[in-house]
């Protein structure tokens, strides 16, 4: 983009809380819904600074592998459950209990590939 106040080049920043080398593109592109990503504007000839704040109101994904995108919904809510668990205890128990399911679908699972063999 050029600088409106003298045609100059500006340079673009995406933050404060990202790289410095981040991209526009890559920030918006990987930000979560209802995120806002601050980007800033500066010509280094004259002076002209700009802020400009972004929030990505919703995502639409048109492509891509429907499994990736359902486990990626499902890992989401299931991060927004435990964080909205405030007892240690709980937390400790439905650790225990993803373990123990875990552990029995890689049981089931090496059963099932030693019977094909």
């Amino acid at each position: 983009m050029d600088c409106p106040a003298c045609g100059t080049s500006v340079a673009i920043e995406v933050g404060p809380e990202r790289p410095l080398s981040t991209s526009l593109r890559d920030a918006v592109l990987g930000a979560d819904e209802e995120e806002r990503t601050e980007v800033t504007q500066d010509c280094w000839n004259c002076g002209w600074h700009e802020t400009r704040e972004l929030c990505v109101a919703s995502i639409d994904t048109t492509a891509g592998d429907a499994a990736v995108i359902e486990r990626a919904a499902l890992v989401d809510e299931i991060t927004d459950e435990v964080a909205a668990i405030d007892s240690v205890e709980t937390l400790e128990e439905t650790l225990a209990a993803i373990r123990r399911q875990r552990g029995t679908d890689s049981a089931m699972s090496d059963t099932d590939d030693d019977a094909t063999e």
